[in-house]
């Protein structure tokens, strides 16, 4: 009997191995099928069957399971089944815990969703699965921008701020504080201070994951994980006794941007104060702070100053009438947005932000400095009055004529009786200054004797300074929007007003306003640029139509038809000729189409995709007396707005494709080369792609400020405490957003060619090349700048570093910086993948 039994369960697993590998063979087969017939998702079931049945086939069928979930993620992501595209993954993750491409894959789809925290993790774990996997690096370092921000090295590489801090809170704890908390942690510096300056309890709160994370980490590296409790929450979400034990007698916090009320400090104060803080010390009275609670810092003053700063104007007010013969007509108002949303229910940030000691051509005072505020974070009453308290009004003499271009604040943060750290444009900080600009006068031109006027308020959790304007000093007129008119005097000039008023309303009415970042203002601004095109277009339109002078073509700026010679050309045909086609696929707000057809027969086509802006687009053609024809919007012809690049006509192909190569942060624009390589194969013969090809430059530089703002530098500007290693994990080896007209360094060699990027003609390009570059200044490489010459063609170029770019530059930073002599020549690794350049150093 147990003879039979065994020889049964022998038969038995025998039968049931050949049905499981008939089943995976089944299976394969099956999913090759669903691959040939593009049903993905099918043929990833099968594969999740197959993977589950024979681990052992996870080698060989890796690959094309791997393209199996990937399309089937796309395709659930295109039908918004976003838990099951996340579903997919975790089980492919379960199958391939350690593949780095299914890890950047998982990260992408979760960056595109905004889950950034989350996105950084894949991205790193990819990254250190394969530390030259160089898609997940390129990711990595994207993502590491937005959660690690880049004020993060500076402050801490900021030794004078951190000795301050210190100095207040060591006060504080010996005067009596010995229960701290710390909001919005950060990398936890502030916590360890008070740890270090005897505190019995210290706690400290951080929402941001990857700050969190970051923080447990370093409190640890320095022993005070056992002392210090972190909360990964926002400070309104603590409770007693769930979180914290009791109420606290100490509160540090750092939360201040340049506009000094930007990240929350009044309303996060108000409620620690209601809720986390003991009741404040009475004033005038000598009692032991350890019965009492306080805040670190203590009071804040705020300062302002107006200005004329040429950079400022060219990127928040549109100075031109006319762009390259287009006519910009006045009934279009172009308008920033902290601008346009000025009191309205959408929040939008009222101010920008700059380092004036840094910003190209500098800025001249109009006014003495001023005051603008003064709050006292120790006062429960007068933080939550501010944000109730009616707009007030301030006016300042003008000392120097010129531009009134805008408002720059800074403030004096007060951290005890005796600490404070400044902020102002005139201190070596970390700090930036907040920037209100100025927008919507019929003047900006004031002289000394003019008074400046403005109207501030605290809203929103934001400083607001508005209704900017100035008053002349030789009649009292006042230079403000129409809302602000009839706060005139005399009669004869509320008559003046009142017909200015009714006019404007008129115009009004047949007017458009139009909101564009400063990034786009300043592209309109950039005169060269667009003359520069309008050349280069014209050229191959005339090779196309060589029949017909395209320059005689053009359409009369300011007349109510075409001009002359137009019109006998039009007279003497009888056909009207085929129009040349031109797509204009760059980024943000364009009238290169519209420049594009007032240089002869063309069906120019715009990708702009705001509603606003293709009006706007439509007033400045009808402005230039095109037909409604000439220029249209090329996303309305597609049924797939994903597929923007296709023939504008079954039997047409394009004259000219116009692309976005440069991103304005100095960066390459993400899968450029790939859209290069499709515009190809739609041009007509003799047709081009603008640019036609682009020289990327570089020289090497001694620059400490790089270095400052890339990574933090030691334990020395930390006081002692160990952080570098750990928030310089979130370094990134390009900086962007650079002026290097301004940027504090010395040039140790002469600008050299690194890259060539061909868009017409491929076979020129290289991934990679080696640059030899002599050094002309002995000093430290620290880093190596790069900025591009953009070719139209062989005669047009534009250079990203010119004075009326709008394109901004980035540098590549060392690891370590290199200590040269002249005459040594160092060779150059430059390596181009997808939009990121990486360049190393070969001596």
């Amino acid at each position: 009997m147990s003879k039979s039994n065994a020889t049964f369960r022998r038969s038995h697993r025998g039968a049931q191995e050949a049905g499981r590998r008939e089943l995976i063979s089944r299976s394969l087969q099956s999913a090759q099928h669903c691959l040939e017939d593009q049903d993905y998702g099918t043929a990833y079931a099968h594969y999740l069957l197959v993977l589950n049945l024979a681990p052992e086939l996870k080698t060989s069928v890796k690959e094309t399971f791997q393209f199996t979930l990937f399309k089937w993620a796309e395709e659930l992501d295109s039908l918004a089944r976003i838990q099951d595209l996340f579903n997919c993954y975790e089980q492919a993750l379960e199958l391939y815990p350690n593949d780095e491409v299914i890890c950047n894959s998982m990260g992408e789809h979760l960056f595109r969703m905004g889950f950034r925290d989350e996105a950084a993790g894949y991205f790193h774990k990819a990254v250190k699965l394969n530390p030259d996997f160089a898609d997940a690096k390129e990711n990595f370092y994207r993502v590491a921008n937005w959660l690690v921000e880049r004020w993060h090295f500076i402050m801490l590489n900021d030794a004078k701020r951190n000795l301050t801090y210190l100095k207040a809170i060591e006060n504080a704890v010996c005067s009596g504080c010995k229960s701290v908390l710390d909001i919005g942690t950060g990398t936890g510096i502030l916590s360890m201070f008070a740890k270090k300056a005897g505190a019995s309890s210290v706690f400290a709160c951080e929402l941001s994951k990857t700050m969190y994370e970051l923080a447990c980490d370093v409190v640890a590296a320095n022993n005070m994980d056992r002392e210090i409790k972190l909360l990964h929450l926002k400070s309104f979400d603590i409770e007693i006794p769930k979180h914290i034990p009791e109420r606290v007698s100490l509160v540090v916090t750092e939360t201040v941007d340049a506009g000094l009320f930007g990240e929350g400090i009044v309303e996060s104060l108000i409620h620690a104060w209601e809720h986390l803080l003991l009741q404040p010390k009475p004033k005038n009275q000598d009692v032991h702070s350890n019965d009492y609670g306080q805040v670190i810092p203590a009071s804040a003053t705020v300062f302002g100053m107006a200005v004329d700063c040429k950079e400022i104007r060219r990127h928040y007010r549109v100075g031109a009438h006319e762009v390259a013969g287009v006519h910009l007509p006045h009934s279009v108002k172009f308008f920033s947005p902290m601008y346009a949303f000025a009191g309205s229910e959408e929040t939008v940030e009222p101010y920008t932000t700059e380092k004036l000691s840094r910003i190209p051509g500098g800025y001249v005072p109009l006014t003495e400095p001023f005051q603008v505020m003064t709050v006292d974070f120790n006062n429960l009453q007068e933080l939550k009055s501010l944000a109730h308290r009616k707009p007030w009004k301030l006016s300042q003499p003008v000392t120097k004529g010129g531009v009134l271009d805008a408002i720059v604040v800074w403030f004096v943060l007060q951290l005890d009786d005796e600490h404070a750290l400044s902020t102002s444009p005139s201190e070596e900080t970390c700090w930036e200054q907040a920037v209100y600009p100025v927008q919507g006068l019929p003047d900006y031109f004031v002289k000394a004797g003019d008074t400046v006027m403005m109207e501030v308020c605290c809203q929103d959790c934001y400083l607001k300074i508005q209704k900017i304007s100035f008053l002349t000093s030789e009649c009292g007129m006042d230079c403000s929007d129409r809302d602000d008119m009839l706060s005139l005097g005399n009669e004869a000039e509320l008559c003046n007003a009142l017909a200015s008023l009714q006019t404007t309303s008129k115009q009004d009415e047949k007017g458009q306003v139009c909101v564009l970042e400063s990034t786009e203002i300043a592209l309109l601004n950039n005169v060269p640029y667009h003359e520069c095109f309008r050349a280069a277009m014209g050229e191959v339109l005339s090779s196309l139509n060589p029949s017909k002078d395209l320059e005689s073509m053009d359409i009369d700026r300011y007349g109510s038809g075409v001009n002359l010679q137009e019109s006998q050309i039009k007279s003497s045909l009888d056909v009207v000729p085929d129009p040349l086609y031109v797509l204009d696929v760059s980024e943000g707000f364009s009238i290169l189409p519209i420049i594009a057809g007032k240089l002869g027969p063309v069906k120019a086509y715009s990708s702009i995709e705001k509603e606003q802006h293709q009006a706007v687009l439509n007033v400045i053609s009808e402005a230039n007396n095109f037909p409604k024809e000439t220029v249209e919007f090329w996303l309305s012809h597609l049924e797939d707005e994903n597929v923007v690049l296709q023939r504008p006509k079954s039997d047409k192909l394009w004259s000219i494709i116009i692309l976005d190569v440069i991103e304005t942060s100095g960066l390459i624009q993400q899968e450029v080369m790939e859209k290069a390589a499709i515009s190809r194969c739609l041009l007509q013969s003799g047709g081009k792609i603008f640019p036609q090809y682009v020289l990327v430059y570089g020289m090497l530089v001694e620059s400490q400020s790089l270095l400052l703002e890339s990574a933090v530098q030691g334990t020395e500007p930390t006081l002692g405490f160990n952080i570098a290693p750990f928030i310089n994990q979130f370094k990134v080896p390009v900086r962007v957003y650079l002026d290097l007209s301004t940027l504090p360094c010395v040039p140790l060699s002469k600008p050299a060619e690194l890259l060539r990027l061909d868009l017409m003609n491929p076979l020129l390009n290289s991934a990679s090349r080696e640059v030899k570059v002599q050094i002309c200044k002995s000093g430290q490489v620290t880093a190596i700048p790069f900025w591009y010459h953009i070719h139209l063609d062989e005669e047009h170029s534009l250079n990203t570093s010119d004075e009326f770019s709008h394109w901004k530059q980035a540098a590549v930073v060392l690891d370590e910086p290199l200590q040269v002599q002249v005459g040594d020549e160092l060779v150059l690794d430059v390596q181009h993948h997808k939009s990121n350049i990486s360049i190393t150093v070969k001596q």
